[in-house]
């Protein structure tokens, strides 16, 4: 198809790449090979060069081959942002196992879903998620648990003051027992540091990565070498500005996520970067973590950037040493952005992804000039991929250039299925193409704006309504710091436009404030018909908005406040 937006990529950026015939542990080891004293993670003071995380990762990998782990075996990683999850991660790769992420703040019946579901029999985790993870052992598919602690990478002296500090956060629990069944990282991993001689391909999996949630069952989104090798070589080549060798990046997206793992572990890991690694997102740590370590990268999401920019004393921090920022799991609010680039001096700019496309697909330029760019826009897309925004009702005919429709995408990152969910993949792939969901646009110059999710669009009398449009109207009230608008049903008159606003701390907007305000630039059908204030919004722990839990509790209120059957008739 005809790419018409290379002709707006950056100097430098190719429009098609030749991809390494790879597996994504090599990119570790090529680092290693490179720049074997290289700092490859710095963890609260500690570091872990590149030949010591290459050797760890294959330490990791012998004990899993040792402990009966077969190729094509499923590991389980349930742990925050700490130098263990990246020696799991790479590890477990080399011993030709498939990884699943299991989000740390999962309860047990949410573990046992996706345990059962993907077939996992090894869980990496931290001694306190234990208590979560015991039940399943022997009546899941669930045999071994391996725990570690987040002092075992500490500097010594932070190793022997963590209980201390450890107690003061949290009642202390009780060591688990170690037997067959589970084991101490540092007992695990007590063999040789040689790469084993297993054979993994390109085209075999590397990822179960389950989506989020946010509209229903997980799935498990299956994920090739060749499809996250591939994506990374493409946000690699879209930043022509990372120098090999030289980069810090801030690792405080969770690994957990596709997002983490692609856009932050893998690339810092293939341009042999340091990374920098915080197991949450603290606003006061992130900003003494970005001056002390003199982070260059910053992946993040729009919330994190948000906080730093409205954080009080933002000024004392010396965050000059930034130069490249990709926002991405949400709108990115163009006063954030704005904010962001005059405190930092970085380019500070959105993409696009989802779990199925590995998970990068669009971004801005990086180099365009803050008055040349397109507010609002998701950018181009990556080397390689090909997009089209097709109608809504067929998923056949391509829209002309301005009009809403649905977002395809092609591309060697995108994903082989969805893990045992034949027919759900059938539902969403269609000739190689991926049929994402949102509602989007494109310009002449092929530059994208995502307007909503196609489950998400509102039927407000008769009348098609996109979010996100409404969103950003909400944004630009001064005292508004966050807001999501949801269409809740009315029965036989489609759905009521609801907004969810959070104010900016000491302000006093009403809800006749905020709706005069819509008022101005949205046409009477768009305009919310209830505004309801929150302290915050339900959220992933990437930002992304749970619009679906804001719905039910919609739907529940009705029911509750319905008359019975019994009041109805009078009895």
């Amino acid at each position: 198809m005809d790419r018409i937006w290379t002709e707006h990529y950056d100097h430098g950026v190719p429009s098609t790449l030749s991809y390494p015939e790879i597996v994504v542990p090599d990119l570790l080891t090529d680092a290693a090979a490179r720049w074997p004293n290289r700092p490859a993670i710095r963890f609260y003071g500690g570091t872990i060069r590149y030949r010591e995380l290459d050797n760890l990762a294959n330490r990791f990998a012998q004990a899993l081959i040792r402990a009966q782990v077969q190729p094509g075996g499923v590991v389980g990683l349930m742990l925050p942002n700490l130098p263990q999850t990246v020696i799991g991660y790479y590890g477990s790769l080399r011993a030709g196992a498939v990884v699943t992420p299991i989000n740390p703040l999962y309860v047990e019946h949410e573990i046992e879903y996706q345990v059962t579901d993907s077939g996992c029999e090894t869980i990496l985790a931290l001694e306190q998620f234990y208590s979560r993870i015991k039940p399943l052992l022997g009546s899941t598919c669930l045999r071994r648990v391996i725990l570690t602690s987040v002092k075992d990478y500490l500097p010594w002296l932070k190793r022997l003051l963590y209980p201390i500090r450890a107690g003061k956060e949290r009642r202390p629990e009780g060591r688990p027992t170690l037997g067959p069944a589970v084991s101490s990282l540092r007992l695990f991993m007590d063999g040789p540091a040689v790469r084993p001689a297993v054979a993994v391909r390109p085209h075999d999996i590397a990822l179960l990565q389950y989506t989020g949630g946010t509209t229903g069952t997980p799935k498990g989104v299956v994920l090739t070498h060749h499809n996250l090798v591939c994506n990374t070589w493409q946000c690699r080549n879209w930043m022509a500005d990372l120098r090999q060798g030289q980069e810090v990046f801030l690792g405080v997206l969770p690994f957990f996520h596709v997002y983490g793992i692609s856009a932050c572990q893998n690339l810092a890991i293939g341009v042999a970067g340091t990374l920098v690694l915080l197991p949450r997102f603290q606003v006061t740590e992130v900003l003494g973590t970005i001056a002390r370590e003199r982070i260059t990268v910053f992946p993040g999401i729009p919330a994190m950037y948000a906080a730093i920019s409205g954080q009080q004393h933002v000024t004392r921090y010396d965050l000059r040493s930034i130069r490249l920022c990709i926002s991405g799991a949400g709108p990115l609010p163009q006063s954030v952005q704005d904010r962001f680039e005059s405190l930092t001096g970085a380019r500070l700019v959105e993409g696009y992804g989802l779990t199925e496309a590995g998970p990068v697909t669009h971004v801005n330029p990086l180099r365009t000039p803050p008055g040349e760019r397109r507010r609002g826009s998701i950018g181009l897309p990556l080397p390689d991929t090909d997009a089209k925004i097709v109608d809504v009702e067929t998923g056949q005919r391509e829209v002309p250039a301005g009009e809403v429709g649905e977002l395809i995408i092609r591309g060697p990152q995108v994903m082989r299925g969805y893990w045992k969910r034949d027919a759900e993949t059938q539902q969403v792939l269609k000739n190689e193409w991926l049929l994402t969901g949102d509602l989007a646009r494109m310009d002449a110059a092929g530059f994208f704006t995502i307007e909503g999710r196609k489950k998400e669009m509102i039927k407000a009398g008769g009348e098609n309504v996109y979010p996100r449009e409404v969103e950003e109207v909400l944004l630009r009230h001064p005292q508004v710091e966050d807001a999501v608008v949801v269409g809740i049903p009315q029965d036989l008159r489609g759905e009521l436009i609801k907004a969810y606003v959070v104010l900016k701390p000491g302000a006093a907007a009403t809800a006749v404030d905020i709706l005069a305000h819509c008022r101005k630039d949205l046409a009477k059908f768009k305009v919310p018909k209830q505004i309801e204030f929150r302290p915050s919004l339900p959220k992933t722990l990437v930002g992304k908005v749970l619009r679906r839990l804001l719905v039910e509790e919609e739907v529940q209120k009705r029911q509750a406040s319905k008359p019975s059957a019994k009041e109805h008739a009078g009895l």
